[in-house]
């Protein structure tokens, strides 16, 4: 039997023919070897910063730090080289998450080039605990209020913290509908925490767009770590979605007094830091704002990884790049990013209003904000 299933294989290449032996065998496609480009030698740095989001320089810094975990044990195949692998996954954050567009553009197959995004994603959202944190000790903690005070002049800040929707497909499966926000499109409600350089302190990126931005609080970390004092008296600043606690500072819903006045002007110029910082992360990124056509488990490890990305580029102190003259936006930018700051801009949305006081916000308000009155 064995022989005959040779002899069938000789003569089916011999005679390059399916006719006389029916369809049940099917010769495969032969091999199709792409072209793979050198983007990082052929772009100029004006080039590279508007295709990849970010310059050389720091393109080079990132992949010393992940370059162990792309490298492979052998060139067997082709394999890609690592500078390649992170060139195609900032790509990707750098589009509207096309994989197959992505792969054209990269020269490897659309399966390949799925591996390498969640490959080098992964690499890069191991990075979370060295970028992104909260400060821990008490020189540092004081160093990020003085920071939020030379904003506005709000006391005891330690960071300001909101929500916002990340495009995504439908997951599918019985619980899709769960990912529908309240703009009918598919997302994930992703909470950050930022401080006043814009740069991300902490990042919750794995509930679905139907959840409301204080349950999502309600049930991370970083709400016991306030209510055990690990931060002693600094406060978040925050919309009115959320409820007003000894460490939660949303606005008033009703002013009555200059002093109130003066909370409330003070407490919105400080919190618009974390519009600005979802702008810029948007916008560096567009994949984020455009959508992830990946699976849901690939999308937590690429918007992890877009937020460790963009507190490196911040400390670096690179601004943001123009936009890709190639990028094809399926809205204004105004619009798909709902919220944030751009060009000197504010686009805010419409919030719930907490109408519930505290008295540790009373407190501010009738001795700090009232000493700041002129007498």
């Amino acid at each position: 039997m064995a022989r005959r299933r040779l002899e069938y294989l000789i003569d089916e290449r011999e005679n390059d023919s399916d006719e006389e032996y029916g369809q049940e065998y099917k010769r495969r496609r032969p091999r199709w070897l792409k072209e793979r480009a050198t983007y990082f030698e052929d772009y100029d740095d004006s080039d590279f910063v508007t295709h990849f989001r970010l310059s050389k320089t720091s393109a080079l810094s990132v992949l010393s730090m992940i370059e162990h975990n792309l490298e492979f044990t052998t060139n067997r195949n082709q394999a890609v080289s690592p500078i390649n692998q992170l060139l195609l996954a900032l790509r990707f954050y750098a589009t509207g998450g096309d994989q197959l567009s992505v792969a054209d553009y990269a020269g490897v197959s659309q399966s390949t080039a799925s591996r390498i995004v969640h490959r080098v994603s992964s690499a890069i959202a191991a990075l979370r605990c060295q970028y992104i944190n909260l400060p821990q000790t008490p020189q540092s903690v004081l160093q990020t209020q003085m920071r939020f005070y030379n904003i506005a002049r709000f006391p005891k800040v330690i960071g300001a913290m909101d929500c916002t929707h990340i495009r995504i497909r439908s997951p599918g499966g019985n619980n899709a509908e769960l990912f529908r926000n309240r703009k009918t499109y598919f997302s994930l409600n992703v909470q950050a925490i930022c401080n006043a350089n814009m740069e991300f302190s902490d990042i919750v990126a794995r509930w679905p767009g139907s959840s409301h931005d204080s349950t999502i609080f309600n049930n991370c970390v970083q709400r016991a770590r306030f209510e055990q004092g690990i931060y002693g008296d600094s406060v978040l600043l925050v919309d009115a979605g959320y409820p007003c606690r000894s460490y939660l500072m949303p606005p008033l819903d009703i002013v009555h007094t200059p002093a109130e006045n003066l909370y409330n002007e003070s407490q919105i110029r400080s919190r618009n830091v974390i519009e600005r910082t979802f702008g810029l992360w948007k916008r560096r990124f567009p994949v984020l704002a455009l959508g992830m056509n990946v699976t849901l488990d690939h999308t937590f490890a690429v918007i992890t990884a877009t937020a460790v990305l963009h507190n490196i580029l911040r400390r670096a102190g690179e601004e943001l790049p123009q936009d890709d003259p190639h990028l094809q936006l399926t809205a204004p930018w105004a619009e798909l990013l709902g919220e944030g700051q751009i060009d000197g801009r504010l686009y805010q949305q419409n919030r719930p209003i907490s109408r519930r006081d505290n008295l540790v916000r009373r407190t501010i308000i009738d001795t700090y904000f009232r000493s700041l009155l002129p007498q």
